[in-house]
């Protein structure tokens, strides 16, 4: 069966650096868009990031511009999520997620993905 794994989520202080690493198995194909979304309690879920695997178009929420870097990992079916100078709302769980579709038609979209993991808490203290 198709998996999404997240690891490396942990606790920093503000100003403080995680990356992320989401893996995939069972697949033959990931997709055509890699996203990272989070969510806090009581909160909605957001998009965060995302990737296009083919194209290499990368795709940044406003809040994490300049800070967060997705970039493909080692092998065709690992991404990672880099994230530097975090911020005490950046506390989250953080999900890996895998869409059939381009990330150009709604890379922020949850509903647009048909694969997701079961993801990793960041906590930011500040």
């Amino acid at each position: 069966a198709q998996q999404l794994v997240e690891s490396g989520g942990g606790s920093v202080q503000a100003g403080g650096s995680l990356r992320l690493s989401c893996t995939a198995s069972g697949f033959t194909y990931i997709g055509h868009c890699v996203g990272w979304f989070r969510q806090a309690p009581g909160k909605e879920r957001e998009g965060v990031v995302g990737i296009d695997t083919i194209r290499g178009g990368k795709y940044y929420a406003d809040s994490v511009k300049g800070r967060f870097t997705i970039s493909q990992g080692d092998t065709w079916n690992s991404y990672l999520l880099q994230m530097n100078n975090l911020k005490p709302e950046d506390t989250a769980m953080y999900y890996c997620a895998a869409s059939s579709r381009y990330c150009s038609d709604g890379w922020d979209r949850a509903y647009a993905y048909n694969y997701w993991g079961q993801g990793t808490q960041v906590t930011v203290s500040s």
